[in-house]
């Protein structure tokens, strides 16, 4: 009696631990991916063993009813099928008339009577869109869309595919059916983890739920190439380069080493004055440094020399600047100190103007940006979020309750983010449409100085900031709350960059004169144990880097 009743248990409802799943639309969805996988024994051997097949009787009838041209016994088959209703039942029978009136004009002239019967009688009236019923009777004079006698078996396996698709799941199971349930339930669990960081972090097998050392928090090396406080830091577009730059009125580009660890490959001297930030070319070639009340200089990334110094007009000072992203020009943001109207420009490498925007309407930016598509110029001044379409189209302004100190954009160019000196920063859709921002994060200290923010992470999915309070916080794109507090600096956090190659590698510049480089705990030891003895020539020392790595895997 055990025996029988586990038996019965087994053939009953599927073993599901929630009791949601039905049995036999679990082994039909199995019983299809079996086939498409192209394992035919093994799914009909599942059918066999089951008791259920992959389709039901009325499927195969009217596969049969089809393929035979019985025309009368397809409508009863559509006729049976419970869960339509009255306009996809009218819509599936017009499918099945319409096949047999074009398969009958391929016949030619002997056709054309038993047609415009099948017009008359049996498509009209369905009630369909007049507009078709039209266009079958124009076809009696011009024959188009006629099936000759040689091309029916293919029209026909056309025609069942099309009544498939106008009927309820549970008649045809769908084309990748488990294969789509279980990557939503994959992508459904890497949205809902927190720490999610690296792409290559998932199985099938266990449910996904990344640790909190996926998201950068070690620091692996300090940064001392400065002399003065460190306002700006970003990573190239391929992550093999680092640009800093300082209120000592010099940049610094450091090389990403293969073992991750920065040294210093060229220092930018040149500006009289304090360089508020750097911008890299997309290709990665150039970069741009901007010294306040300074002209911008445009830097060769191979050699550290300056190429070109691009101004405005007399009397202009140029604040911000940013790339096309088909990295030939350049668009600039100037202004006067004495409220003369402001400007915004583009130029090409060899400092030529090539457009400009001038007068009362066009706001004094502090901080502008380009679309990798190239379809959106976009600036911030006080308050406000300046969005114009390029090369000439709509443009429109968000508003802010608060000051905007900065902006950074995602990497797909349709998100933003601006730091406000509300100590809040807010995430906006690149959108007319977009009233109210997407998220707005707390947490950080931000009220007297220009704080900036970036995307990051995997798919861009984390935000990081700096703040006054000499910490870094990190949010989830989704969450408000920070989700993990980097500590270590002394003085404020101007800037931090996010690798946009490596998403475990985080750097972050300070007024106390450093930039850290922080990573996954795992990776920044073993990475610290490889710098601490790269110079090390002794076997013994070689030997204890060895066991130091070995050892941290295995507590892993």
């Amino acid at each position: 009696m055990e025996m029988h009743a586990s038996s019965a248990s087994s053939h009953g409802e599927a073993q599901t631990g929630r009791g949601l799943v039905d049995r036999e639309e679990l082994v039909r969805v199995i019983a299809q991916s079996l086939y498409s996988l192209g394992y035919r024994r093994a799914a009909a051997a599942l059918e066999a063993e089951s008791g259920v097949p992959l389709y039901p009787a009325e499927h195969d009838r009217l596969l049969f009813d089809v393929m035979s041209g019985r025309w009368d016994a397809c409508v009863a088959a559509i006729r049976a099928v419970a869960g339509l209703g009255d306009r996809e039942r009218a819509a599936a029978e017009f499918l099945v008339w319409r096949g047999h009136f074009l398969e009958l004009l391929g016949i030619g002239d002997a056709g054309l009577p038993r047609a415009r019967e099948v017009l008359w009688r049996r498509i009209a009236p369905l009630g369909v869109d007049r507009e078709c019923v039209h266009w079958l009777a124009r076809a009696m004079v011009s024959c188009e869309g006629a099936v000759a006698p040689d091309a029916v078996v293919g029209w026909r396996i056309g025609l069942f595919l099309d009544l498939v698709d106008a009927f309820p799941p549970w008649f045809h199971v769908p084309s990748g059916r488990l294969e789509l349930l279980v990557e939503n339930a994959v992508v459904k669990q890497v949205l809902s983890c927190v720490y999610h960081n690296l792409p290559d972090e998932v199985t099938l097998f266990e449910d996904h739920k990344c640790p909190e050392e996926q998201i950068p928090s070690k620091c692996s090396q300090i940064l001392c190439g400065h002399n003065n406080e460190v306002w700006f830091v970003r990573f190239s577009n391929d992550g093999n380069y680092l640009a800093s730059s300082s209120s000592d009125c010099t940049a610094i580009i450091w090389k990403v080493e293969e073992d991750d660890t920065l040294t210093k490959k060229h220092c930018l001297v040149g500006h009289k004055n304090p360089i508020s930030f750097v911008a890299w070319s997309p290709n990665d070639r150039m970069l741009l440094t901007c010294g306040n009340g300074e002209s911008v200089k445009l830097w060769n990334v191979a050699t550290g020399e300056c190429s070109l110094k691009f101004s405005s007009s007399v009397g202009h000072i140029i604040n911000s600047c940013a790339w096309f992203p088909n990295s030939e020009k350049i668009v600039c943001a100037s202004c006067e100190p004495d409220n003369s109207p402001k400007r915004i420009f583009t130029c090409d490498l060899e400092g030529q103007e090539l457009e400009s925007w001038v007068g009362d309407r066009i706001p004094k930016v502090s901080d502008i940006a380009v679309t990798p598509d190239s379809k959106h110029l976009i600036c911030v001044c006080s308050n406000e979020i300046w969005i114009r379409e390029l090369p000439k189209g709509r443009e429109w302004r968000i508003r802010e309750q608060q000051t905007i100190s900065s902006l950074s954009l995602s990497g797909d160019g349709q998100s933003l983010i601006v730091n406000l000196n509300s100590q809040e920063i807010h995430l906006w859709r690149i959108s007319e449409n977009s009233t109210v921002p997407d998220n707005k994060f707390k947490g950080h200290k931000q009220g007297k100085f220009v704080i900036r923010s970036c995307f990051g992470g995997s798919n861009s999915l984390f935000i990081a900031s700096g703040s006054e309070d000499s910490q870094v916080y990190i949010w989830k794109r989704h969450l408000e709350t920070p989700i993990k507090v980097l500590y270590g600096h002394s003085l404020t956090v101007n800037c931090v960059s996010w690798n946009p190659a490596k998403p475990h590698m985080l750097a972050s510049a300070s007024d106390d004169r450093t930039l850290r480089l922080c990573e996954l705990w795992l990776h920044a030891v073993t990475c610290h144990c490889k710098f601490a003895t790269r110079e090390a020539t002794t076997g013994f020392k070689s030997v204890v880097k060895i066991d130091v790595v070995a050892t941290l895997v295995s507590v892993a």
